[in-house]
């Protein structure tokens, strides 16, 4: 598998520090950004997809939101709203989930 550039899976330095602090280890985006299997490296660090899925935004769970550095949903929502000009939150709406480890 290839190696990616981790701004492309993670859009900014504050989610790559949260990844390098173990604070996120998924990250949903509006379509698909790697492949199971593809590395990233964050300041020496190396991460791993590890799994790719489709989802729906009525899907996610505070978990998920936990696991992308929130609080709770309604926390990673308002994230959403203020990040994206025009979002409005639909259930329905389509979204990638990304997971990652760090490698050993």
């Amino acid at each position: 598998m290839g190696e990616l550039d981790p701004a492309e899976l993670l859009p900014n330095e504050r989610m790559q520090s949260q990844a390098l602090e173990g604070e996120v280890t998924q990250i949903h985006r509006g379509r698909r950004y790697a492949e199971e299997g593809e590395t990233f490296t964050v300041d020496g660090t190396t991460f791993e997809v590890t799994d790719v899925t489709e989802r729906t935004l009525g899907d996610l769970t505070d978990e998920d939101a936990r696991a992308e550095g929130m609080d709770d949903l309604e926390a990673y929502r308002r994230l959403l709203e203020r990040a994206h000009e025009n979002f409005e939150w639909d259930d329905g709406g389509g979204v990638v989930r990304h997971r990652f480890e760090r490698r050993q």
